[in-house]
């Protein structure tokens, strides 16, 4: 005799708490999330700057020689003139230089119109009476960068790589109102 089956009962699942729960952690899943830029995925290098601040330090008031380019407002030449705020170091620079010995006799001279040659070696005397004077450029802003460059190839060949510009300060801008 044929054997009867049990019939089976239905099993009913309510699918909407499942679907709930789904799109719940894919939103999750989405917001949380970090996506990589392209910028981030080329890049395999960090870059580590250094930190600056404005320099607002002054000049020192001794032990400092001052190189100035001006422009001669007679004759409209460009021109370096060397002075030192040590009279006694002055003394002795200028004092080995034959061109000046005959000036500095007769008047206190505070400073001299000098060409590469003579700045060359006014510098490297500065350098040998006092190794610790500091040096300034002060140049006109009309003056062509060719003669600051021209100093400052000057100065390197004497190692004296560390020197300052002379410049006025900004007045402060004024705020849009």
């Amino acid at each position: 005799m044929p054997k009867l089956k049990k019939r089976r009962l239905g099993f009913v699942l309510d699918m909407t708490p499942l679907v709930d729960i789904t799109f719940l952690l894919l939103t999750f899943f989405m917001l949380t999330a970090k996506f990589k830029s392209e910028a981030e995925t080329q890049q395999r290098f960090t870059i580590v700057r250094p930190q600056a601040t404005a320099d607002t330090s002054r000049l020192p008031d001794k032990d400092l020689a001052i190189i100035k380019i001006g422009i001669d407002t007679l004759t409209g030449d460009t021109a370096y003139y060397y002075e030192m705020t040590n009279e006694t170091d002055w003394f002795q620079v200028i004092g080995g230089l034959e061109q000046y010995q005959q000036i500095g006799q007769g008047q206190r001279i505070r400073q001299i119109r000098a060409g590469l040659q003579e700045l060359d070696e006014l510098i490297r005397r500065t350098r040998i009476v006092r190794p610790t004077t500091r040096f300034a450029i002060d140049a006109d802003r009309r003056v062509r960068y060719k003669w600051v460059e021209e100093l400052m190839e000057v100065l390197r060949q004497n190692r004296a790589t560390v020197f300052n510009f002379v410049t006025d300060r900004r007045p402060p801008e004024n705020p849009p109102m």
